[in-house]
């Protein structure tokens, strides 16, 4: 088998077109679904749980961004918070829950 430049390009397109919409349709799901849901039932928490609210937001946000590679060391590394406050750039869920009240 004959090694094809063309076609080994357009695979690599077709898969990093389909990971971008993997990645934009994890976020769907997530604002669609997910925060709606933790949204309604949150209400019900004290306000001394919103540092675990965030937690659990950004958890979420690092599985479907993933990990990023470091440009000095070359390393995988997660995403910092602020980071992943740049990539999502919705309100975080404690704003979202208060808007709601």
């Amino acid at each position: 088998m004959k090694f094809n430049p063309v076609a080994s390009g357009l695979m690599l397109y077709v898969y990093c077109l389909c990971a971008y919409f993997l990645t934009i349709l994890s976020v769907l799901i997530y604002r669609i679904i997910i925060l709606p849901v933790v949204c309604k039932g949150v209400k019900l928490l004290i306000l001394w749980e919103e540092r675990r609210l965030r937690e659990f937001e950004n958890r979420v946000l690092r599985k479907i961004f993933g990990p990023k590679r470091d440009e000095v060391t070359g390393e995988w590394r997660k995403l910092h918070n602020e980071e992943l406050n740049d990539l999502y750039s919705s309100p975080n869920i404690v704003r979202a829950i208060k808007s709601e009240e």
